[in-house]
């Protein structure tokens, strides 16, 4: 690998580490820093890291990174625990004088339509299905595409929860840009089954790695394993993308109950957690992108702010030395805990003040302060040589899970 410099500047790369990460953060601490020029030196890299704007800490790979492995090995705890995470974006064919001046219905609307919460599934306690009544939807996707090894996975539960939110900063937004016109946006991942299959082929390559590493969840897989992962990989990877596609139709369903003539003029879904098999400097590796979004010439993108704050619609300039990436959000600047001990339910509602929210579960909800996260503004700014933004988006309604 070459050689690059510690001194830390936008355009920059690390010098006299051995080391090979080349950064678009402006603010980064020295602990994702250390964690990046670890993940440089990994068994099976094919070339340099590429630390996003929003790079921040991570389990074993930094979030916000961006990672070639050889064809024949990758790093499962790269792609991560949940295997397709992403976002989707519908634009609107109305502007935000056609709807109702208070919105906030639509907070309860979704909460009926699409759960959301840790271990949340399409059924209510008397067993009546919830999420926009999918579950015939679902069983056809199922069909269409079965799991490749449904051995040690509750496939039944993967069937209840397609068609649900999760957790953390999982959310349902309606955002208006700057022509006034409506916007929905969402974002979610692959679920419990994404999460289940990702801790199984971690343990797996820890299990069977034979090398010394600098951290552990840096174990690669290979052989018979890599091949096994790589399908059940890529089943989650789609069953994230479905997963989007039925709770965006679900939150259109809810808005149109109160706006007549309304349907939609352009769809973007795209993943921020997935590994591809692409070329890149002529060469053919498998591409893990680690919180970031393919942003080649023309593919449309979104990079969400934190809550309260701006969505961006994106049009990648397909910058070859970060693999034709960019930035797939603000990006951590504090932990959970951190936060919750940080940031007070005051302060939070005065920085929601105008929007609908589910302010109830404001408590619940501080470890998704602003306040934990990077200034999006910076973010974009960093990365104006990867993304052109096509869009700004402003959040009249915001619902998340918890």
């Amino acid at each position: 690998m070459a050689d690059v410099t510690i001194e830390q500047k936008f355009w920059g790369i690390w010098v006299n580490t051995v080391a090979d990460v080349k950064n678009w953060a402006t603010i980064l601490d020295n602990a994702t820093r250390r964690q990046a020029e670890k993940l440089s030196r990994a068994p099976g890299i094919a070339g340099h890291v590429s630390l996003m704007p929003d790079a921040h800490l991570g389990r074993g790979a930094t979030v916000g990174s961006v990672i070639p492995t050889e064809l024949g090995t990758i790093i499962p705890a790269a792609v991560g625990v949940d295997i397709g995470c992403g976002m989707i974006a519908v634009r609107l064919n109305k502007t935000w004088d056609d709807f109702p001046e208070d919105m906030s219905y639509l907070v309860e609307l979704f909460g009926q339509s699409i759960p959301a919460g840790v271990g949340r599934e399409r059924l209510d306690l008397l067993g009546k299905e919830l999420g926009g009544g999918v579950g015939k939807r679902v069983d056809e996707w199922f069909r269409s595409n079965p799991i490749p090894d449904p051995r040690g996975l509750d496939v039944p539960r993967s069937k209840r929860q397609l068609g649900t939110l999760g957790s953390g900063n999982h959310f349902v937004e309606v955002c208006v840009d700057e022509e006034h016109r409506v916007w929905v946006v969402l974002h979610s991942g692959s679920r419990g089954i994404g999460n289940n299959i990702a801790t199984m082929f971690i343990k797996r390559a820890k299990d069977e790695s034979t090398e010394k590493l600098e951290d552990n969840d840096l174990s690669g897989l290979r052989g018979r394993s890599f091949e096994q992962y790589i399908e059940m990989m890529e089943w989650a990877q789609s069953y994230a993308y479905i997963n989007r596609e039925f709770m965006m139709d679900a939150a259109l369903a809810d808005i149109m109950s109160s706006v007549d003539d309304l349907h939609e003029e352009q769809r973007i879904n795209c993943h921020h957690n997935f590994a591809a098999r692409e070329v890149h400097f002529n060469k053919e590796v498998w591409l893990t992108r680690k919180g970031a979004i393919k942003a080649d010439v023309d593919d449309m993108g979104i990079v969400p702010g934190s809550m309260g704050t701006a969505t961006f619609i994106t049009k990648g300039l397909g910058n070859l030395d970060s693999y034709k990436s960019s930035a797939h959000g603000a990006g951590r600047q504090f932990s959970r805990g951190v936060a919750k001990r940080t940031f007070t339910v005051e302060s939070l509602r005065k920085h929601m003040k105008g929007k609908a929210w589910n302010f109830r579960d404001a408590k619940a909800l501080l470890d998704e302060h602003p306040g934990a996260y990077k200034p999006i503004a910076q973010i974009m700014e960093d990365q104006k040589d990867l993304t052109t933004v096509v869009h700004k988006l402003h959040q009249i309604v915001n619902y998340k899970g918890m």
